[in-house]
């Protein structure tokens, strides 16, 4: 059985300087604007479950409200201990009786003030049990489309998913159409993108290259949303448009709180609540 333990310092290192490179461009979009925002990073510890040592590991949540990005949230972590018995059968590899886990990703979710401008999400993340695997991906929302944004991101993760394996783009794009759908709605999220989840490690071989792929993934978005932000966030805008926006905002909440897997997730192994719930608007409309 692999030792995990290094391979998850590495995963977590390379998360925490995608989260550097992320916050200092979207500081530099800031600047462009003519806005002074930063990000402020709140670190966390993460609450041990009764019986478990008090060193679990934790992260550290970083938000942003600016003039470009009304609220922005790029949290990191490195978590480990125990699952709650009843909530460890959920969980890929884990059960009641062997609920030990490790978990370290990237999470972000950026609400923009310019309705022309498009919502995004991304996460990537390596988390082990019995089995060791990787997950993550992006998904745009535009509260007011644009043929152009959506086709230019999804040919990132198009060409991010074709390096490293052969139907990758087809499979993650059609899962994350049906992951990020509204039943209750009958609506998508937003215009996609890609989806994976339990991208499985069963050697150090298959751990480097699931790793790789997952690395791609976090550039991909870093290459492709500031060019969209930089092309929409000086657009002008009607109060129409920023009633969509705020209606959408309201989809994208309800999303978030009632199938959201992350959101449980963090909920449910002792996360901090206000990382876990930055994903939410800053303001909403539900009609």
């Amino acid at each position: 059985m692999t030792d995990w333990t290094p391979f998850t310092a590495r995963a977590s290192d390379w998360f925490r300087s995608l989260r550097d490179a992320i916050c200092a461009e979207f500081e530099a979009i800031e600047r462009e604007a003519g806005s002074d925002a930063s990000f402020e990073y709140t670190p966390w510890q993460r609450a041990a479950l009764e019986g478990e040592d008090a060193e679990t590991g934790g992260g550290t949540r970083g938000l942003m409200k600016g003039r470009v990005f009304e609220k922005v949230g790029v949290n990191i972590s490195a978590v480990s201990g125990g699952l709650a018995k009843d909530f460890a059968a959920t969980i890929n590899g884990a059960s009641a009786q062997q609920n030990a886990f490790t978990a370290t990703g990237i999470s972000l979710v950026a609400h923009m003030a310019n309705p022309h401008t498009p919502a995004v999400h991304m996460n990537t993340r390596f988390l082990t049990t019995t089995k060791a695997w990787f997950g993550g991906g992006a998904d745009l929302n535009p509260p007011l489309p644009y043929d152009e944004d959506t086709a230019e991101f999804h040919a990132a993760f198009k060409a991010a998913c074709d390096a490293h394996g052969e139907g990758y783009y087809d499979r993650y794009k059609a899962w994350a159409d049906e992951y990020f759908y509204i039943p209750h709605r009958k609506v998508h999220r937003g215009v996609g993108g890609i989806f994976y989840d339990h991208l499985e490690c069963a050697d150090e071989a298959a751990w480097e290259a699931n790793f790789a792929f997952t690395r791609a993934v976090g550039e991909a978005f870093l290459a492709v949303f500031p060019k969209l932000v930089r092309r929409r966030m000086g657009m002008d805008f009607t109060p129409a448009d920023k009633a969509q926006q705020l209606e959408w905002r309201g989809r994208y909440a309800e999303f978030n709180l009632v199938y959201d897997r992350g959101t449980l997730f963090g909920l449910k192994t002792g996360g901090n609540i206000d990382a876990i719930l930055m994903s939410l608007p800053p303001e909403a409309t539900w009609s």
